[in-house]
């Protein structure tokens, strides 16, 4: 019978983005927990990958696949969790957990409800690889710059009526019924003081007319896109004629068009919400929410999918159509995406991220050089991440202890109370779980 804790071999993903050499992240932790790895300082290392999911899955470190070991000793998994995702009973975890580094912008995306995702992997299963939705969480391990959801209107309508660049873009017509939904003026210049943020949902006429919007911009001619974009940054890097309204993106702009040159996702500074996430501040991204990571690295945590569909800041398949059509037009401040953290357990080593859907929870452990803890026995299998220090984990039965440091992936059984030491430093530990409704 299998030990409870024992310790595995994630991936290390290399995609454009990332991070180069020994600055990523993730290649600072893969250099610990995949054996013979060498950084190549040339070379950006994006994600590393711990959890059951086919394009790299992890193993044992002596080399079987941790999804066959699952398989055959199910009370790893816990009863409740086979029950309830009847995949597990395959050894495959409903998670997908993961480090990101991000050294440039990741693409202007949203992810597939469940039955989209399901047409999208039966009718192009070549892009849409997978039939499984993907919400996801992102957790700060440094400072962590988003797009997130889209802008409250009236902030959209503003800059619609404040960006000459735009205008080539997004017809008067269109603009006009934003504002009407909204009983603003669509009159230029715009009154700054009239358009004040609202934290309310959007109206079902105000989701219409934004998608209008939305896909109006993100389908406009390239030639005109581009255009708009050299004379937006020309008119940023000289300083001159910047409302107030946009004294904020200017460099986010800048910055975006260096790295994408004449890419549409630039004009989005304009749409979508700019949040920066301080270290251990959350964000929980739902299906067919517009969002792109742009810096810092976080925790992330997602149902086990690779679904993704993209329209902006990239290289890759484009696919505008789809992305129009799915997004729900929420929109808000960026605060309405944060998820905060709750007490796990008795004392306050312990944070509980616990968002809204049944594949996945994240616990945050820090403890000072010396400290210990226990956490409750969970009903189902847990995945964790060493981001700084060592420590030990036992399980109380006999002398069974596993010990470890910066960079190892362990798996925890579940219906087990883990006893957690920190050695003579201070330990973080992220601890990826599902646990079943009873």
């Amino acid at each position: 019978m299998s030990a409870p804790v024992f310790k595995l071999v994630p991936g290390c993903q290399s995609y454009d983005w990332g991070k180069r050499g020994q600055a990523s992240l993730a290649a600072q932790l893969a250099s610990k927990s995949v054996p013979g790895f060498k950084v190549d300082e040339s070379k950006p290392y994006a994600e590393l990958w711990m959890g059951t999911h086919p394009t790299l899955p992890s193993k044992l470190e002596d080399g079987p696949l941790c999804s066959e070991l699952l398989k055959s000793n199910p009370h790893l998994t816990g009863e409740s969790v086979t029950s309830a995702f009847p995949d597990s009973k395959e050894g495959s975890l409903p998670f997908l957990f993961k480090v990101l580094s991000i050294g440039t912008a990741l693409s202007i995306q949203a992810h597939p409800d469940k039955s989209l995702a399901e047409r999208l992997h039966k009718e192009r299963p070549d892009v849409y690889k997978d039939p499984n939705h993907k919400p996801e969480m992102a957790i700060a391990l440094t400072p962590f710059l988003a797009f997130l959801n889209f802008l409250p209107l009236p902030l959209v309508l503003l800059h619609l009526l404040t960006v000459p660049e735009l205008e080539p873009l997004i017809s008067q017509s269109l603009v006009d019924e934003l504002a009407a939904t909204l009983t603003l003026p669509s009159t230029r210049p715009a009154d700054p003081f009239l358009f004040q943020p609202t934290a309310s949902s959007p109206n079902h006429a105000q989701k219409e007319a934004l998608k209008k919007v939305f896909g109006a911009l993100m389908s406009a001619p390239t030639d005109k896109v581009q255009k708009s974009i050299s004379e937006l940054v020309q008119r940023y890097k000289s300083k001159t004629d910047i409302a107030e309204s946009e004294q904020d993106l200017v460099d986010l702009a800048i910055m975006l068009d260096e790295q994408y040159p004449g890419d549409v996702g630039v004009l989005c500074v304009f749409l979508l919400n700019v949040v920066e996430l301080k270290k251990g501040e959350a964000a929980f991204l739902g299906a067919d929410m517009p969002h792109a990571y742009i810096s810092g690295d976080i925790i992330e945590c997602m149902a086990t999918s690779d679904n993704v569909v993209r329209a902006g800041l990239t290289p890759k398949l484009r696919d505008v159509d789809t992305l129009v059509s799915m997004l729900t037009y929420e929109a808000g401040p960026g605060s309405k995406q944060l998820l905060q953290p709750t007490k796990f357990g008795t004392d306050d080593s312990t944070l509980l991220y616990d968002p809204p859907i049944d594949e996945f929870s994240v616990l945050k452990l820090n403890l000072d050089g010396g400290a210990t803890t226990s956490h409750r026995a969970i009903a189902g299998p847990s995945l964790c991440i060493v981001t700084e220090g060592s420590g030990s984990v036992g399980w109380g039965e006999g002398d069974g202890e596993v010990a470890f440091e910066k960079g190892d992936v362990l798996f925890v059984a579940a219906d087990k109370v883990m006893e957690w030491k920190a050695a003579g430093d201070k330990l973080e530990l992220f601890r990826a779980f599902v646990e079943a409704a009873k």
